[in-house]
């Protein structure tokens, strides 16, 4: 029987790489994005692959938007074994120019949305017999500070530190795990660029270029790169991880 993965944020970027990388791995995937169009797209592409798949909009941030997600997926599938809260969004701006909406707006999908999803993956995951996996999104802003995105990594570096105290709470019936990205070719970076570029004294494309050189492997990376851990991650070989936040950014933060 294959087993159930819910991806939320999967309707393009990272998200909808990650969704197409575990259906190959033999996973039915759960799409989950604000966009229901987008992850109907996706939920196809899943399908194409062979597996089974179910879109469902919904913001993550929104505790009636997660509940549903849930019970459909149960109602569907009947089980869930892996839990990618993946969903996130990025804030650009001078810390002292931030205002008290922009930082709520950020913390409530990045922060709450893992807090809400996390909660009722465990909720149905300590029901089964199966070990079941969570795994957050994080960020190397969740290590590293950078300017200009001090409300985003404000929002990684909690990421980090309730998925280490979940993974505590929950071992060892559940694994509690955060991957954190670097420079990817997405469309977040394009408006990250955009936004971050002025701030640099560069044109646009500046800021994208200048943080992509500091990249050890030579090359901005690719969602399908991020998706390679979530598959590593997701799978039986990492059975024995938990508590960690895995950096995957072609060596820029090294820690």
């Amino acid at each position: 029987m294959s087993k159930v993965a819910i991806v939320t944020g999967s309707g393009r970027g990272i998200g909808k790489a990650i969704a197409l990388r575990l259906a190959k791995d033999g996973f039915n995937v759960v799409v989950n994005a604000r966009n229901p169009e987008n992850a109907k797209k996706v939920a196809m592409e899943v399908e194409e692959l062979g597996q089974k798949s179910i879109a469902i909009a919904g913001d993550v941030s929104n505790e009636k938007d997660v509940n549903s997600i849930f019970e459909k997926t149960i109602r569907e599938f009947g089980k869930l074994d892996v839990l990618v809260a993946n969903a996130g969004i990025c804030t650009v701006k001078p810390a002292v120019e931030t205002t008290s909406n922009e930082w709520d707006e950020i913390f409530s999908i990045n922060c709450k949305g893992v807090f809400l999803t996390n909660i009722e993956a465990a909720r149905q995951m300590m029901k089964q017999d199966t070990l079941g996996k969570i795994i957050n999104c994080s960020s190397i802003a969740g290590h590293v500070g950078f300017g200009y995105l001090s409300a985003y990594s404000a929002t990684k570096f909690a990421v980090r530190g309730f998925t280490q105290a979940l993974a505590a709470e929950l071992a060892p019936k559940i694994t509690v795990n955060a991957y954190c990205p670097g420079i990817v070719e997405t469309d977040m970076w394009e408006k990250i660029d955009e936004s971050l570029s002025p701030y640099l004294g560069v044109e646009k494309g500046g800021a994208f270029t200048e943080y992509s050189k500091k990249i050890l492997m030579g090359r901005p990376q690719k969602s399908e790169d991020v998706a390679n851990l979530i598959s590593f991650l997701a799978s039986p070989g990492a059975d024995y991880i938990t508590g960690q936040a895995i950096i995957t950014d072609g060596g820029i933060v090294m820690s």
